[in-house]
């Protein structure tokens, strides 16, 4: 695979073949603040409608971000939930002149490398996931969610009563272990025999399946679990509800979660998305690379729980903000993973 691993010590973070356009700007500033750009167009295609996923809506926020920063011209096509339509927005975005094309998500391994391949002078940037073989054209930044997780982790340890967490992941694939395997550790770190237990929904529709999801986890809670992290994707709703009408607090990712079962959601694994485009973005634009590939983590401030994000007031419908002493505790080991004090080994690769 060719890839160009990029070491980011600093990130600025401030994150049917109709097109359905979710807010475009025809014309942008002649020149932002990091140089002209004005005769650049950057797309962003959804995965998705934008009103069903509070994550992907990361994406839009990206957009006027670059246009403040770097003055160019941008355009939003927002797919339907349906592979096919996928395809024909990238390819749409092509045909009307794009430059970069970026994407969120992990519904792309197929769809980029394909259209990247007979467009050898559009770069194109997959946002939250990346494919195996990475052409010139291919660019990705991704994530160290076993980061953030590991410290979600020292959250539950330190906040059971039952000794006993648990983790629904959605499929048993080597990316999801990030989430599964990243929580656990950071228990262990605190209670190193905190026992642990970890269920899939799989199915049909393991992404998407708030049924199953919260069938798995009223299974841990029911063998003794209190403290329960969801990577269910849109079955994290089903883990919510289950922790809203019983004993035991739930944790979410991506996005803040906490509204959603008052006074039950400890905290969340949040990304910064947007900035992490709008960095990604300007390095495509400044430096022209070849298959640039970021990875970024707690130390760039990428990822973290709420409680630690900076803004703490906007956590303040999180559990966790009633227990300091939990949140100073996990700001000192996010320092000492930020110091290599404590070394994570990256679970998507030690699954492969």
């Amino acid at each position: 695979m060719k890839r160009y691993f990029v070491l980011v010590t600093t990130l600025l973070f401030i994150t049917i073949l109709i097109l359905s356009v979710c807010g475009s700007k025809e014309q942008a500033s002649a020149a932002g603040t990091s140089g002209n750009y004005s005769d650049k167009l950057v797309i962003y295609v959804t995965s998705k409608p934008l009103g069903t996923s509070q994550f992907h809506m990361f994406g839009k926020e990206a957009l006027a971000l670059l246009e403040t920063e770097y003055g160019v011209k941008t355009d939003c096509y927002e797919s339907e939930n349906e592979p096919t339509i996928r395809e024909e927005n990238v390819r749409a975005a092509v045909n009307n002149g794009a430059d970069i094309i970026y994407v969120l998500g992990n519904e792309w391994r197929d769809i980029i490398p394909k259209v990247a391949s007979e467009n050898p002078d559009i770069d194109f940037l997959i946002a939250d996931q990346c494919v195996q073989e990475q052409l010139p054209n291919i660019h990705c930044t991704v994530f160290k969610e076993h980061e953030a997780a590991f410290l979600l982790g020292v959250m539950a340890a330190s906040l059971t009563r039952s000794d006993h967490i648990g983790v629904v992941g959605a499929l048993d694939i080597p990316f999801l272990h990030r989430h599964t395997d990243g929580f656990i550790m950071g228990a262990q770190y605190v209670k190193p025999d905190i026992k642990t237990e970890v269920r899939w929904v799989g199915g049909n529709n393991p992404f998407g399946d708030p049924v199953r999801a919260k069938e798995q986890a009223l299974a841990i809670y029911a063998a003794g679990a209190d403290q329960i992290f969801s990577a269910c994707a849109g079955g994290d709703r089903g883990v919510f509800e289950a922790a809203a009408e019983n004993d035991f607090y739930a944790y979410g990712v991506d996005v803040n979660n906490c509204s959603l079962a008052s006074g039950k959601i400890v905290d969340n694994l949040l990304k910064h998305v947007s900035a992490t485009i709008l960095y990604t973005v300007g390095r495509i634009l400044k430096e022209n690379p070849d298959a640039l590939y970021i990875e970024a983590g707690v130390a760039e401030n990428a990822v973290g729980p709420g409680a630690i994000s900076g803004n703490p007031a906007l956590n303040e419908e999180c559990v966790i903000m009633n227990y300091p002493e939990v949140v100073k505790l996990v700001e000192e080991v996010k320092g000492k993973i930020v110091s290599g004090e404590i070394k994570i080994e990256d679970p998507m690769f030690a699954k492969q």
